[in-house]
């Protein structure tokens, strides 16, 4: 699996979908995964409207309505783009010792290593029915 990582705003999948088409297409076997084509989304539970995690802690209003509505991209893509053979799934990294995530005098309990290591494991088993999934780092369903 090669990784290509890289923040863009929402019209760039659109931008590589004939990338994505040929990759896709130029891919042996059959069925969605990573190994042929795929959107990634970096979401975050925060953007969960069922499970409202760390109300208390940090209301982030902003940055919730922000994930929940990329939660609903990652859905339509995943409609929209089936068709042409590209997997599309939202995933959770976790609350990770980062800057944001170690911020308001919280310490975040999992590693950036712990959380991408979790991430690369979880890209490598998705399949198609994975697709329009909104998943943490260790491939749980995270409710919408």
């Amino acid at each position: 699996m090669s990784l290509l990582c890289a923040c863009f705003s929402f019209p760039s999948p659109q931008a590589f979908l004939p990338l994505l088409k040929k990759a896709a297409q130029g891919s042996p076997g059959s069925g969605l995964s990573c190994s042929k084509a795929a959107i990634v989304n970096m979401s975050s539970i925060a953007g969960s409207i069922k499970e409202m995690y760390l109300w208390e802690a940090a209301h982030c209003v902003a940055y919730r309505c922000s994930k929940a509505a990329q939660n609903m991209l990652t859905r339509c893509q995943s409609m929209g783009y089936r068709e042409h053979g590209i997997l599309c799934v939202g995933l959770h990294p976790g609350w990770v010792q980062t800057d944001m995530g170690n911020a308001a005098g919280y310490t975040a309990p999992l590693t950036v290593d712990a959380s991408v290591g979790g991430m690369l494991k979880v890209l490598s088993n998705l399949s198609e029915k994975d697709s329009g999934a909104f998943l943490d780092w260790e491939g749980n369903v995270v409710a919408w």
